[in-house]
């Protein structure tokens, strides 16, 4: 199968192809290879032709797409960003840019998509209140966070709230802008497949960590800031009071999803995109990251300073049982293995453009 992989040259989408390659497809990268995420050219992929140009341009899409069964889609502008004046750009890289590859596969009749979806657009995870059932909190006031009070409480009756696993059912509640155009990614890939009669599916991938990660930007994973804080010797420094709830999956296994996806899309009904989950399946604190990370790497413990984003939310960890009875994947790499081998490995430099 010859599968393009936009964005290929990133964190995620280099694995994809590795991962493609070793199961004896034909890979093809398109990437912009943009400066701010490319700081040195990354070493092109013996098995993978190399196409240098931007998504968002249908002529060099058009021509990325000739030959092609399926599409593996990595390419976006990932993270919280800087402030709200990142909001073009991540419209643009994200929604834009797919908009334009979808076009084209309609146009070419390329009709298998496996998109990078993101557990970010579920908001706030699966909560339970012990007198009212399964509730969904709305966002967090900054007087509450201002004043330590990360936890959200049920909004009926004020009672703490246990925090559960998230399934794919879960309605969309997006809280920042990356968030927003995950979400427009995934209803403009939906629409492409009811109007051409594609298959699709979108992995919501979770806290996604582990060699290549980009380093020293603001767009970067809370893993990546970890590890980059170790590099410098200074300790971690956590938000809130650490005891934040994440899915943290390794990307090996991502690349492994991104290709049994791929492989299972031929059989798949014609017209629809199905969600799923993409998680470790084994929730951990961010504290508990951080801790074990610092260990591994033989630096400072972290510091917990009780600071906060307004973007993040405070609970969201992945049910992935659905991606497992469908597809037979499963998560692989655990968490100790996986952090002791990325606090050993390299980050990249630069703002890293793919999921």
């Amino acid at each position: 199968m010859r599968v393009l992989v936009t964005g290929g040259a990133g964190f995620i989408g280099s694995q994809a192809v590795a991962a493609l390659a070793a199961r004896g497809h034909d890979p093809v990268v398109l990437d912009a290879l943009l400066p701010s995420a490319h700081p040195e050219p990354p070493p092109p992929h013996p098995d993978a032709e190399l196409i240098h140009g931007d998504v968002r341009d249908p002529a060099t899409v058009l021509r990325a797409l000739r030959g092609v069964d399926a599409v593996c889609h990595q390419a976006a502008m990932v993270g919280l960003g800087r402030d709200f004046a990142d909001a073009p750009a991540y419209v643009g890289c994200n929604d834009l840019g797919t908009a334009v590859l979808l076009a084209a596969m309609a146009e070419t009749g390329v009709a298998e998509l496996v998109l990078a979806g993101s557990m970010v657009i579920y908001g706030e995870g699966r909560y339970d209140c012990a007198r009212c059932g399964p509730v969904r909190p709305g966002p967090r006031a900054a007087a509450d966070l201002d004043a330590g009070r990360f936890e959200p409480r049920c909004q009926v009756c004020g009672a703490e709230l246990t925090p559960g696993l998230v399934t794919e059912d879960a309605p969309a509640d997006p809280r920042n802008v990356y968030a927003a155009t995950k979400l427009s990614q995934e209803h403009l890939a939906a629409a492409w497949a009811r109007a051409t009669g594609g298959r699709a599916v979108a992995l919501r991938y979770h806290n996604v960590y582990g060699p290549g990660m980009p380093r020293d930007t603001p767009y970067a994973g809370v893993a990546s800031f970890f590890r980059s804080a170790l590099a410098r010797g200074e300790a971690p420094r956590v938000f809130e009071d650490g005891r934040q709830r994440r899915d943290f999956v390794h990307v090996r296994d991502v690349a492994e999803a991104n290709a049994t996806a791929l492989e299972a899309l031929h059989g798949r009904e014609p017209g629809v995109l199905t969600p799923y989950n993409a998680g470790s399946g084994a929730p951990h604190t961010v504290g508990e990251m951080a801790s074990a990370l610092a260990r591994a790497y033989g630096g400072p413990a972290p510091e917990v300073t009780g600071e906060y984003r307004l973007g993040d939310v405070r609970h969201i960890t992945a049910d992935s049982s659905r991606l497992a009875a469908d597809l037979g994947w499963k998560a692989r790499v655990g968490f100790a293995e996986g952090m002791a081998e990325f606090a050993a490995s390299a980050l990249r430099r630069g703002t890293e453009t793919s999921e």
